[in-house]
């Protein structure tokens, strides 16, 4: 039967109008409100965005049941601008601030005002979570979370769009480090980006669960997205002698707590040019007001 890919808050579209019909009495049977459009030629058959999710997961369940009906296309997964922007900003930051602490701009030690301490950050420092994150050891530390920072970064960005994506990072980021240092001994300290990157993964890996239903029907393959970014976790964030291990995880942890609200954002929200760009500058003034806090209590 000639039908089309989803579009988002579509559940399903198809030349046959008694098609539409009929999977709109699927719907209907499921407690989920539904109505029929005729646009271009095709059926629509549109739902509310909160409920498309499960719209889809009754229709694909429906065919699952019914292996004689016509075939269902995969939903479309929304996809969203704003990478490249995002990461070069991120790679600027980094740069910058690897320049300033080098140089103890404004005659100030920015590692040590602005590493992550765990007794310090419970003391009151409370900026050493944000801070923490845009200090590294040396080149190599530095070129490795460009690197990693700017793939996930990208994914994400296209996942949720650009100026969302990177605040959820910064944020995902900054709890993470909080929670390493309540785990931690008061002497732990820390530095770099990784357990943004981490959080980065764990968001990529919580759009996936997202729009598992995109995937086969069996349990294993709905869920391999969680499976493969337990995996990633464990191969890419447990080597070498100075990986914070808990930092990576707590960071993971902290992308997946912040995707799951995330996650329930409509996509025409993530669309507006508005929400991203303050979203975007919300980041930005976080680090910076970090980053005066950092350095007022310095001087």
């Amino acid at each position: 039967m000639d039908e089309q890919p989803l579009a988002d808050g579509i559940a399903a579209q198809t030349r046959d109008r008694a098609r539409c019909m009929e999977l709109r009495l699927v719907l209907d049977a499921a407690g989920i409100p539904s109505e029929m459009a005729f646009e271009g030629g095709w059926w629509l058959l549109l739902v509310r965005g909160d409920d498309l999710a499960l719209a889809r997961a009754e229709l694909y369940a429906y065919r699952a049941e019914n292996p004689s009906a016509a075939p269902l296309p995969p939903p479309a997964v929304p996809r969203f601008g704003g990478g490249p922007a995002g990461v070069a900003a991120y790679a600027l930051l980094l740069i910058a601030v690897a320049v300033l602490a080098g140089r103890y701009a404004f005659g100030a030690d920015w590692f040590s005002a602005g590493r992550l301490q765990a007794g310090r950050f419970l003391a009151g420092d409370w900026w050493r979570p944000v801070t923490a994150l845009t200090l590294h050891g040396d080149a190599g530390h530095l070129s490795a979370n460009l690197v990693f920072g700017a793939v996930f970064g990208t994914l994400a960005a296209l996942a949720v769009g650009g100026g969302v994506a990177w605040l959820t990072i910064l944020l995902g980021g900054a709890l993470g480090n909080a929670l390493n240092a309540l785990v931690q001994a008061p002497s732990h300290a820390a530095v770099g980006a990784s357990t943004a990157v981490f959080a980065a993964l764990g968001l990529l890996v919580m759009h996936a669960v997202r729009y598992r239903h995109a995937l086969p029907a069996t349990p294993l393959r709905r869920w391999s997205p969680l499976v493969g970014g337990i995996v990633l976790l464990a191969y890419t964030g447990t080597g070498g002698e100075r990986t914070d291990v808990v930092a990576h995880l707590t960071g993971f942890i902290a992308g997946l707590a912040l995707g799951v609200p995330l996650m329930r954002v409509p996509a025409a929200w993530l669309r507006r040019r508005a929400l991203q760009s303050g979203a975007a500058g919300l980041a930005l003034g976080l680090i910076i007001a970090c980053w005066a806090g950092a350095l007022l209590s310095s001087a």
